[in-house]
C-alpha cells in the first residue's frame, strides 16, 4: 500500500492565499513549518559575526532554552524569571529587535530539573490566530496574538527526572503533546530507569483547550521527543517516541496503531520522516538510529525496521532529513551523512565543540550551531565541504529559526538576528 508522508506540509502552507511568499516564510513552531528543520528561503546568510551581517541583537531577561518562533515579522520567545517561577512570553519586532510586549503568562511551579535544562525549554507554536505555550509544570496555555490568555489546560502536574523539555505540535486543529515523565514517589527510578505505564500523549483542541483524546503508551520510559505526523493510506498518524518505544497513533481518535520497541531512556531528538521512512533515535543505555517503514500494525519491530546503527547516535540534537540524505549531529560534534534509504555512511566528520541545538537546512546548506555560538555551515550532499564558520558569544542550546531572510539565534541572554538590517 502506498504511503504518503507530510513532507508536502510546507508547500501546502505556502500555497495558502496570503501575502507571504517563499522568501518571507514563517517559522511557527519548533524546527519550522515542517517540524524538520527545513527552510525554503533562498536568501539565508552564509557568513556573519558580531560586527558583520548582524541585523540586531536584543538582551532577553531571565533564562530559557526554547527556540524563537516567527510569524509575520513578529518574533516570539519564552523565558523564565524569578528563579523559574514566572513564565514570560515576549513579542519582538523582527526588523528591529524592539520588544513590542512582555507578558507574564503563568506562575509556574519551578520543580525538579537537571542543570542543563531550563524552566522555559518547550518552544511555543502559533497558527496565526493564537499562540500555544507549554510551561515547565505541564500547564498548557492558549494565548491571543497579543499574549492575552484565551484558555488554559491543567490536567496534570508534570514531574520528570530531567524536568520538562518537549515542545507541542499542531496538526488539523489539534495540539499534540507527549508527557513522558517519571515518578515523584519514593522510588524515583520508576519511569526513568524502570519502565512504567504512565506515558501519555494528549490531543488538545487548539480553539478551546479541551481534551480530544488521550493516547496511552503501555510500558515505556522518560523522554522529551517532539512528535511528527505522517499520512498512511490517506489517514494522518502521530508518530511519537519515548524511552523503549516508537509509536503511531491515529490523529482523530488517539488509538495506538503500532509500536516499534527498543531500549534506552531519556531520549530527546525529534522524529523526522521522508523517503517512505520514519527516522528516530533510541535513548541512553542502548542508543541507536532507527529507520522505520510506515504502515505497521501492532507490535512491528521485527517487520518494519528498515535499518539501524549504533554508531555516533545523537542524544540531544535532532536528526535532519534533506532528501536523499539523513544527517546526525552528536553532542560531541560528530556530523554523519547517511544515504537515507539504506543507512550507508557517505561521510563522517568532526566539527569540534559541543552541540545541543538541532541542525537546520536552508538553500542547500546545513547549519550546525555549537554551544559556544559557533555555526559551521556545510554544503549539503554526498561530499563533505565546509562553506563558512561564524562566531557569536554566549552559550547557545536553543535551535535556530529562519524567516524573512534572517537566522534567529538565541544564546543564554541574547537573541541575535543574522542578516541585513532594516527591511
Amino acid at each position: 500500500m502506498k504511503t504518503l508522508f507530510h513532507t508536502s506540509l510546507l508547500a501546502a502552507l505556502l500555497s495558502v492565499g496570503t501575502s507571504h511568499t517563499v522568501s518571507a516564510e514563517d517559522w511557527p513552531c519548533f524546527r519550522g513549518p515542517t517540524r524538520q528543520g527545513i527552510s525554503q528561503e533562498k536568501a539565508v546568510p552564509l557568513r556573519w559575526s558580531l560586527t558583520k551581517n548582524l541585523a540586531w541583537k536584543m538582551p532577553i531577561p531571565g533564562r530559557g532554552w526554547s527556540s524563537p518562533i516567527v510569524y509575520q515579522d513578529r518574533v516570539y520567545v519564552t523565558t523564565a524569571t524569578d528563579e523559574g517561577t514566572s513564565l514570560h512570553l515576549l513579542c519582538m519586532d523582527g526588523k528591529t529587535g524592539r520588544i513590542v510586549w512582555d507578558r507574564k503568562v503563568h506562575q509556574q511551579k519551578a520543580g525538579h530539573k537537571q542543570k542543563n535544562n531550563s524552566y522555559a525549554t518547550p518552544t511555543p507554536l502559533t497558527d496565526g490566530e493564537r499562540i500555544v505555550v507549554l510551561s515547565a509544570d505541564g500547564t498548557l496555555l492558549g494565548l491571543s496574538m497579543e499574549g492575552k490568555e484565551l484558555w488554559r489546560h491543567q490536567e496534570l502536574e508534570f514531574y520528570g527526572h530531567h524536568g520538562l523539555a518537549v515542545s507541542p505540535i499542531l496538526q488539523e486543529g489539534l495540539v499534540i503533546i507527549p508527557f513522558d515523565g517519571s515518578s515523584s514517589g519514593a522510588d524515583n527510578k520508576v519511569g526513568w530507569q524502570k519502565p512504567w505505564d504512565q506515558g501519555l500523549v494528549l490531543a488538545i483542541d487548539v480553539q478551546t483547550g479541551q481534551v480530544r483524546w488521550r493516547g496511552r503508551r503501555g510500558l515505556s520510559r522518560i523522554a522529551h521527543v517532539v512528535p511528527q505526523t505522517v499520512s498512511v493510506a490517506g489517514k494522518t498518524q502521530v508518530v511519537s517516541g519515548a524511552g523503549d518505544v516508537l509509536q503511531g497513533f491515529d490523529l482523530q481518535s488517539g488509538e495506538r496503531l503500532w509500536t516499534v520497541r527498543s531500549s534506552g531512556e531519556g531520549l530527546v531528538p525529534s522524529v523526522v520522516a521522508g523517503d517512505g521512512l520514519i527516522f528516530a533515535t533510541t535513548g541512553f543505555g542502548a542508543s541507536e538510529i532507527l529507520a522505520v517503514r510506515s504502515g505497521g500494525r501492532g507490535e512491528c519491530t521485527d517487520s518494519h525496521v528498515a535499518w539501524k546503527t549504533d554508531k555516533d547516535v545523537p542524544h540531544v540534537p535532532s536528526l535532519l532529513y534533506a532528501k536523499p540524505h539523513l544527517y546526525a549531529l552528536t553532542e560531541s560534534g560528530t556530523l554523519t551523512c547517511f544515504a537515507a534509504t539504506t543507512g550507508a555512511v557517505l561521510w563522517r566528520e568532526r566539527l569540534g565543540g559541543r552541540y545541543s541545538a538541532s541542525p537546520i537546512w536552508a538553500n542547500g546548506r546545513v547549519y550546525c550551531l555549537s554551544e559556544k555560538g559557533k555555526t559551521t555551515v556545510i554544503k549539503a550532499g554526498a561530499d563533505y565541504e565546509v562553506l563558512a564558520e561564524n562566531d557569536l558569544t554566549g552559550t547557545c542550546k536553543a535551535s535556530p529559526a529562519v524567516s524573512n531572510g534572517r537566522l534567529f539565534i538565541r544564546s543564554e541572554d541574547t537573541l541575535y538576528a543574522i542578516g541585513p538590517a532594516g527591511g
